[in-house]
Parts: structure tokens; C-alpha cells; sequence
């Protein structure tokens, strides 16, 4: 088996993935087409991006994303669920790019996925927009309902962690 995947680092995937999914069912707003402001539930996720690095970081994060769509599923069609669970959870794993600068990889990460939510929202829920308002606009202002905090409140936490040395990065 490759060093990028030997049994220690499957089983810390594991154990990261299951915390990411303990946190995301901690949830300070649920919104009525899909998603929420959790506690920091994507730290995890990003945390092991650093430290095994973007491919391993991408791998967690769409088993991440397939576990979401498990606990409740928002599935119009294949292209829809491609679209935000693998591609938007996934793209979180590319914060692995950015070791030694943690903060930009979790607002790049997080923020892929943001774009990958909105894209979804132009193309599949433009019905949900008001009359008159285009459908970009709402899926900008919908999903950054939840995004933009999830993206602080994440970065508030790697910042802490890191600031206080609790994670140790270099393996």
C-alpha cells in the first residue's frame, strides 16, 4: 500500500471524517433548501488536508460529502448530486495546497466550495429566487447565508489552533 494511504492514514481519515460529521449535526441555523452554519464542522476536514495533503484531503472530503447526502439527501438529479456533494465537498480537500499558509487554504477550500453551491443554485433551485430577482443573485445571497459564517467561524478555529500550536502539522 503507498504511504499516502497505509493504514494510519485511513484511519485517521476515518476518525476526522466521523469528527467532521459529529460537528455538522451541531447547527446554529438550518436553512429550508439545504444547508447550515454548524460548529466548525469543516475543520476537521481542512486540518487533514494539511496534514496528508490535497489528494488525501480531496479523497476524506467526498467521503465527507457522500456522508452528507446520506444524513438527508437534496437529489434532483444525478448532475445536481454530483454537482454539491462530491464536487463541493470535495474541492474543501484542495486546502492541502496550502500548508504553511492555513488560513488562505481554508478560505480557498471553503470558498470552492461556496462557488460550487451557487453554481447548483443558478442551474438546479432558480425556481426558489422571487419573482424579478435573477437567480445569480439569490444563490449568491442563499448560499452565503451559510457559507460566509461557516467560512469565519472555520477560520476563527484553524487560526486558534494553530496560534495556540495544538496542531501539530509536520508528520
Amino acid at each position: 500500500m503507498s504511504d499516502s494511504l497505509s493504514t494510519k492514514v485511513l484511519a485517521e481519515v476515518a476518525i476526522l471524517v466521523a469528527l467532521a460529521t459529529v460537528l455538522s449535526y451541531i447547527r446554529f441555523v438550518m436553512f429550508p433548501q439545504g444547508g447550515s452554519v454548524t460548529l466548525a464542522s469543516m475543520v476537521p476536514l481542512v486540518i487533514l488536508s494539511y496534514r496528508r495533503g490535497w489528494k488525501v484531503g480531496i479523497f476524506a472530503c467526498l467521503v465527507y460529502g457522500l456522508i452528507q447526502f446520506y444524513q438527508d439527501p437534496w437529489m434532483l438529479n444525478w448532475a445536481q448530486f454530483i454537482l454539491e456533494y462530491p464536487i463541493a465537498f470535495g474541492v474543501i480537500g484542495l486546502a492541502g495546497l496550502f500548508k504553511g499558509n492555513e488560513l488562505i487554504g481554508a478560505v480557498v477550500g471553503l470558498g470552492l466550495r461556496f462557488l460550487a453551491h451557487t453554481l447548483a443554485g443558478v442551474v438546479f433551485w432558480s425556481e426558489y429566487a422571487p419573482p424579478g430577482m435573477s437567480p445569480v443573485l439569490y444563490s449568491v445571497i442563499y448560499n452565503g447565508s451559510y457559507m460566509l459564517p461557516e467560512i469565519v467561524i472555520s477560520g476563527v478555529f484553524v487560526y486558534a489552533l494553530l496560534k495556540r500550536g495544538i496542531l501539530e502539522l509536520n508528520l
